[in-house]
């Protein structure tokens, strides 16, 4: 007999999203008609497409077979009409606002214990590092989830990169402050959005900078140029748009932390079994289906993660 162990990311297959709604890039460029005639997805910006890109020639990188799923992939289309940036919007539609976006030219700052502080074009160091397809889950904390296909490197190449000292225990990662270009950075959050890793966390190996998505640069609403994403923990630790990287020997509050020490904290793990003070974690969404299913601790990668936590049981892992 033939025995089929899925690791502990993959979903049973009578889950995926419909072959209807799954558009790929291939398929996408088959319906080219539209886009010769000069129209553009919703979501999707014109510096995404655009053949001056400085990084489009690496795309689409190859995937890395490593990180499978057994359901289709959301379809682009839907992944960007539905996303959060409270840069922009409070609202689904930030994909709309999102295009005011200006993604280039783009400097990254790389700062605070480390041998050398560096400021670098996000081009450069994305030109410098070896990108890689991945297909991941992203789970949000307003309980919907999504399977993307990113493309990025992992966070510990930057680390690397970064040569942090002995004494650096976290990573703090900032996004870009333009309330004249992000109209939701004139709301009353504490601006400049900001998130924070153990350098454990950020040495994973599931822990992603992402630069890319569905086989292209990344494209305004999704976080363009460079952003994170955390596979295991609610999409609100997976920050947008950065601008700068620190390495702090004491741990940082980050933004819905100082928005609301009562909904949200430092650790961002999905845990099906700690309720959002306001709904339950135990079902979520998943978007473009209708579908409703169990949500997995961690995210379904706690095989791969669960260690980083150990002596913490007692902590609210969600708050």
């Amino acid at each position: 007999m033939n025995v089929i162990r899925r690791k502990g990311w993959e979903i049973p297959e009578r889950e995926a999203t419909p072959e209807s709604l799954a558009m790929n890039r291939r398929a996408l460029m088959r319906g080219g008609a539209l886009l010769g005639a000069g129209a553009i997805l919703p979501g999707l910006s014109e510096a995404t497409l655009a053949a001056d890109d400085p990084t489009a020639g690496l795309y689409p990188a190859k995937r890395n077979e490593s990180y499978k799923l057994d359901r289709g992939l959301t379809s682009e289309p839907t992944a960007s009409k539905y996303n959060n940036f409270y840069e922009f919007s409070l609202n689904k539609s930030a994909y709309l606002q999102a295009e005011s976006l200006k993604a280039r030219p783009w400097t990254l700052k790389i700062d605070g214990l480390v041998a050398k502080p560096l400021d670098m074009s996000a081009d450069d160091l994305i030109k410098a590092m070896p990108l890689e397809e991945r297909l991941y889950r992203h789970r949000c904390v307003e309980a919907w989830s999504m399977t993307m296909p990113w493309t990025g490197f992992p966070l510990k190449k930057l680390v690397e990169y970064a040569k942090p000292l002995g004494s650096a225990k976290f990573i703090r990662f900032e996004t870009f402050m333009d309330p004249k270009m992000a109209p939701g950075q004139r709301a009353f959050f504490p601006w400049p959005y900001v998130e924070a890793l153990t350098m454990a966390e950020a040495t994973n190996d599931l822990a992603l900078m992402v630069t890319g998505a569905y086989g292209k640069p990344l494209p305004n609403v999704f976080g363009a140029p460079i952003r994170l994403h955390l596979p295991w923990k609610y999409g609100f630790k997976s920050v947008k748009s950065i601008t700068k990287v620190s390495f702090l020997e004491k741990r940082p509050k980050t933004f819905w932390e100082e928005s609301g020490p009562g909904e949200y904290g430092f650790w961002a793990n999905v845990n099906p079994e700690v309720p959002h003070p306001r709904w339950s974690q135990a079902t979520e969404e998943v978007i473009g289906t209708g579908d409703r299913r169990a949500t997995l601790l961690f995210n379904g990668y706690g095989e791969y993660v669960a260690d980083l936590y150990k002596g913490l049981e007692k902590e609210n892992l969600y708050m």
